[in-house]
C-alpha cells in the first residue's frame, strides 16, 4: 500500500509503519511485506509471520492515543485469543529505539510501541475469503455452530448482570449515528429495544451475558487443520465483549446473512440452537431483530469512523456499505410474523430435506427454526446424530417422549416470535391435531404438508441413506405402509421426484397458501 492511503496520528506513527513494511526489518530482508489494515490497527504479514500494531486513534468506541492503552489491549488479545488459537498467538515484541535513534523489533533502547506477533495463516483459510467464492457448505456452517457453541460455554459468566443496561449504549450510540440519513432505522432500533428490554434483564440474570468474543464474523475465523478457529476477540473493551451470547452468535449470522448465504447462517443458526448450549435459546429468539440489525449497524458505523481516516476519493466504497448496512438493519427490524409449518409423511419421503431447504426462506431472517424428530430422539439418549438406537428406543413411550419434546420446542420458538418447521411421520391424528394446536395457542399461523410417494421409491430411499440421524430401514418403512393414517387433512405434496422437484411443488402448495417466502 501506498502512503498515501495511510494517515497517521504524529510522525512517530509514520516512522514505526514505515519500519515495519521494511523487508529489511524481518531476517534477510528477501521477503515481500504486505498489509492488510483496520480502523483500529494494521497487520504486517511477512513471510510466515504477522505483526499487529494498534493504530493512535481516538475513536468513538476506542481511545488508542497513548501508548498505555495500546500495551493493555496487546496484552489482553493475548490472554483471550491464546486459549482458542495457540498455534496463532505467539507473543508481545517491544518495538524499541536505540540510542542512535533507529528503531528495532525487541532489541535495546527506549520502548516506543508494541506489536503482537503471530503466526501467518493463508489469506485464503479466513472464512471471509472462502465465502467470498461461494456459499459455505452445511458440514463447516454445523462445525462452525459447535465451535461457537463450545466458546460460549467455556465463556466467563457476568454474574447478576443486567443485559438491558449492556445493550443500552450500544443501541443510544447506534441510533444516534444512523439518525442522520436512516431515521426511520434509528427509532425502530430504539423502540425494538425498549420491548425486548425486560428480556434483556432476565437472561442477564439467568447467566446469558457472558465475556464473549465479541467481534464473532467471518473475517475473524480461519480453518487450521480443516477446523474453524476464532481469532481477533474484541480486547480493548470488556464491556463490548460482555454480551449476550445470541448477540455474539448475531455478528456470525449477519455476516453470513449480508453475503446472501441465507442458507449457511440458517444452518448455523440451527446447529446452534439445536444443542442449546447455554440455555434459554428458545425464549431469547425474541431478540434476534434486535441483535441482528445492531451488528448490521455496527457494520455501518465502523464504515462511517473509516471513512473519517480516508480521503475523500477513497470514500466511495464506504459509503455504499454504510447504506448497505443500514437497509439491512432496517429489513431486521420489521421481522415476518411468526409460522408453523409441519411437515409429514413416512421415512422416505424426504421431510427433513425439505425442511433444510424451505428453512432459510421462511420466516425471520436468518430463516426458520427446524426441529427434528430423529435428531431429537438422538439428543434425548445422549448420543452423535449419525450413531443407530435399538429397536427399543422406538416403543410407543419413547416415541411420545420426542414428541412433546419437539412440540415444546415449537411452542417456545412460536411464542418468541420465530418461524417453525416441524419435521416427524405425524402418522398419528392426534399428533397432527396437537401441532395444530400448538400454533393455534400461540396465534400464529399454521400450514400442514403431507408428502407421499411410491413404496419402492421409499424403501430406495432409506437404503442409500448414510450418515443421517434416521434410523428407518426397509423393515420399517414396510412396517409404516401398513399404518391406519386416519384423515390427513394438510396440503399435499407429492415427493416421489427429485428433493429440487419437491422443493418446487412445496413452493407452489404454499403459494397457494398465501404463504410469504423470501426469494
Amino acid at each position: 500500500m501506498a502512503d498515501s492511503v495511510f494517515t497517521f496520528a504524529d510522525e512517530e506513527e509514520r516512522q514505526i509503519c514505515a519500519f515495519l513494511r521494511d523487508p529489511a526489518t524481518h531476517g534477510d530482508g528477501s521477503q515481500p511485506v504486505d498489509v492488510v489494515e483496520t480502523h483500529i490497527a494494521r497487520v504486517f504479514l511477512v513471510g510466515e509471520d504477522a505483526f499487529k500494531l494498534r493504530k493512535r486513534v481516538h475513536l468513538r468506541f476506542v481511545d488508542f492515543s497513548n501508548l498505555h492503552a495500546r500495551h493493555a489491549a496487546a496484552v489482553r488479545e493475548m490472554e483471550i485469543n491464546r486459549p482458542h488459537a495457540p498455534s496463532v498467538y505467539l507473543g508481545l515484541i517491544p518495538v524499541m529505539r536505540g540510542d542512535d535513534g533507529r528503531l528495532n523489533l525487541g532489541g535495546r533502547g527506549r520502548i516506543v510501541e508494541w506489536v503482537v506477533h503471530m503466526r501467518r495463516f493463508p489469506q485464503d483459510a479466513v472464512l471471509g475469503r472462502r465465502a467470498d467464492k461461494g456459499p459455505l457448505s452445511e458440514d463447516l456452517a454445523k462445525a462452525l455452530a459447535d465451535m461457537v457453541a463450545r466458546y460460549h460455554q467455556d465463556s466467563p459468566i457476568a454474574s447478576s448482570c443486567d443485559g438491558g443496561r449492556i445493550m443500552a449504549p450500544v443501541v443510544d450510540q447506534l441510533s444516534s449515528a444512523l439518525s442522520y440519513g436512516y431515521v426511520d432505522v434509528a427509532e425502530r432500533l430504539a423502540a425494538t429495544f425498549e420491548r425486548v428490554r425486560p428480556l434483556l434483564v432476565e437472561r442477564g440474570n439467568a447467566g446469558c451475558v457472558r465475556r464473549c468474543h465479541g467481534d464473532l464474523h467471518l473475517g475473524n475465523i480461519v480453518l487450521i487443520d480443516d477446523h474453524p478457529v476464532p481469532f481477533d476477540a474484541l480486547e480493548f473493551s470488556e464491556a463490548l465483549a460482555t454480551i449476550d451470547v445470541l448477540y455474539d452468535l448475531a455478528f456470525l449470522l449477519m455476516d453470513l446473512d449480508a453475503r446472501g448465504d441465507r442458507r449457511a447462517a440458517n444452518a448455523v443458526f440451527n446447529a446452534y440452537a439445536a444443542v442449546e448450549p447455554i440455555g434459554g435459546e428458545m425464549e431469547g429468539l425474541t431478540l434476534l431483530p434486535l441483535f441482528l440489525a445492531c451488528r448490521a449497524g455496527v457494520r455501518a458505523v465502523v464504515a462511517m469512523a473509516r471513512t473519517e481516516q480516508l480521503e475523500a476519493d477513497a470514500q466511495t466504497q464506504l459509503r455504499a456499505e454504510i447504506r448497505r448496512n443500514a437497509l439491512l438493519a432496517r429489513a431486521y427490524l420489521a421481522p415476518l410474523p411468526p409460522l408453523l409449518i409441519a411437515i409429514g409423511g413416512l421415512s422416505g419421503t424426504g421431510k427433513s430435506t425439505l425442511a433444510a431447504h424451505l428453512a432459510p426462506i421462511v420466516g425471520p431472517a436468518p430463516g426458520a427454526l427446524h426441529i427434528r424428530s430423529d435428531v431429537e430422539r438422538k439428543r434425548l439418549f445422549g448420543i452423535p446424530e449419525t450413531q443407530r438406537l435399538d429397536r427399543q428406543h422406538y416403543r410407543v413411550g419413547t416415541a411420545q417422549r420426542v414428541y412433546n419434546i419437539v412440540e415444546d420446542k415449537a411452542r417456545r420458538a412460536l411464542v418468541a416470535g420465530h418461524a417453525v418447521i416441524v419435521d416427524a411421520v405425524f402418522a398419528k391424528e392426534d399428533e397432527r391435531a396437537t401441532i395444530e394446536a400448538i400454533a393455534r395457542d400461540a396465534g400464529c399461523g399454521f400450514v400442514g404438508l403431507w408428502l407421499s410417494a411410491p413404496a419402492e421409491t421409499l424403501i430406495g430411499r432409506v437404503e442409500r441413506r448414510r450418515g443421517d440421524a434416521s434410523d428407518a430401514d426397509r423393515r420399517v418403512v414396510r412396517e409404516q405402509l401398513g399404518y391406519d393414517l386416519g384423515s390427513v387433512g394438510w396440503l399435499q405434496v407429492d415427493a416421489s421426484g427429485t428433493p429440487e422437484q419437491t422443493l418446487e411443488e412445496t413452493r407452489g402448495v404454499l403459494a397457494g397458501a398465501d404463504i410469504p417466502l423470501s426469494a
